[in-house]
């Protein structure tokens, strides 16, 4: 397509050894940046688009139809792991591309295209691009919104909790002390929690049911099923609230899971540990009265007739 392409292989340890390095929950042995853009012809901003070429695991193959990395084409719908998050988005912008390209269209700035890796684990290709001097005066991230403008977004922390238990033979379990039983009020913690740090929404969240979820993705106990578990380990996600420091984040699920731990017989002699391990995302927000919300606004509607 003509345009300025910058392919580089990403210094690893160099980036995980940063101060700011967002954090991962996948094993990765190499990471690559790619970014192209189009020719300078003025003065005028560098407008960056971006999108992830990495998708979450398939989940249970067994509910999928056929392989889920070979993509199935069904009238106008594409089946496949990641076809919506986010390879249509991407096609997306290799399509605007084109399209200023077969007009040559005249720009004041430049346009340049952001194709990361690793955003679902953590974010380290968009560090990575942004570490190499890639940068702009403005961003559209085209991920899949169902066609809403978003203008917001609340961050999310990786968390680690550690709840250990007392291992014996299942036949004699009273002598021990299941992990996963300690677990449980925890867990009803964590959810009163969520409901706590969703009270008082910001206006510009207020139309998801949960502005800020908490969620655990993963729960892992014992290691032969007549014995007792000794230890669980749960990971999972906290929502950052809109403006909010993530240390303060941090500091609320701590001392949530250290009042659960307070308020049980077996959790208070023997506490559960909260660690944060994986991705690292603060909050962030358009400036109020900024021109782009209006400007991708509008060329939505002169595209598709409506809002």
């Amino acid at each position: 397509m003509d345009l300025d392409v910058d392919l580089w292989s990403m210094n690893l340890p160099e980036l995980r050894a940063h101060p700011r390095f967002p954090g991962g929950e996948a094993p990765r042995t190499e990471a690559w940046g790619l970014v192209g853009g189009t020719q300078q012809q003025g003065d005028g901003p560098i407008l960056v688009v971006q999108g992830h070429v990495d998708v979450v695991p398939p989940g249970d193959l067994a509910q999928w139809e056929g392989d889920p990395f070979r993509p199935r084409a069904g009238a106008d719908v594409v089946h496949g792991r990641g076809a919506c998050d986010m390879k249509a988005g991407v096609v997306a912008i290799l399509a605007a591309l084109a399209a200023i390209r077969s007009v040559d269209a005249k720009l004041r700035g430049q346009v340049a295209t952001h194709f990361v890796v690793s955003e679902e684990d953590g974010g380290l290709g968009a560090f990575g691009t942004l570490e190499r001097g890639h940068t702009g005066a403005a961003c559209i991230i085209t991920e899949p919104t169902s066609g809403t403008l978003m203008t917001a977004n609340a961050g999310a922390l990786t968390f680690r909790i550690k709840v250990p238990g007392r291992a014996t033979h299942g036949s004699t379990r009273y002598a021990g002390m299941s992990a996963i039983d300690a677990y449980l009020p925890i867990h009803r913690a964590l959810a009163r929690l969520e409901a706590r740090r969703n009270t008082g929404t910001d206006p510009l969240m207020t139309e998801c049911p949960i502005a800020y979820p908490l969620s655990v993705g993963t729960v892992r106990a014992g290691d032969w099923a007549s014995s007792v578990p000794d230890l669980l380990v749960a990971e999972g996600r906290l929502g950052v609230q809109l403006g909010e420091d993530p240390a303060q984040a941090r500091t609320e699920l701590e001392a949530c899971v250290a009042e659960a731990c307070a308020d049980d017989p077996w959790l208070r002699s023997h506490p559960a540990t909260v660690t944060w391990p994986g991705g690292q995302f603060a909050s962030g927000r358009l400036p109020a009265g900024h021109q782009l919300a209006a400007l991708v606004g509008d060329a939505h509607a002169d595209v598709t007739g409506g809002p």
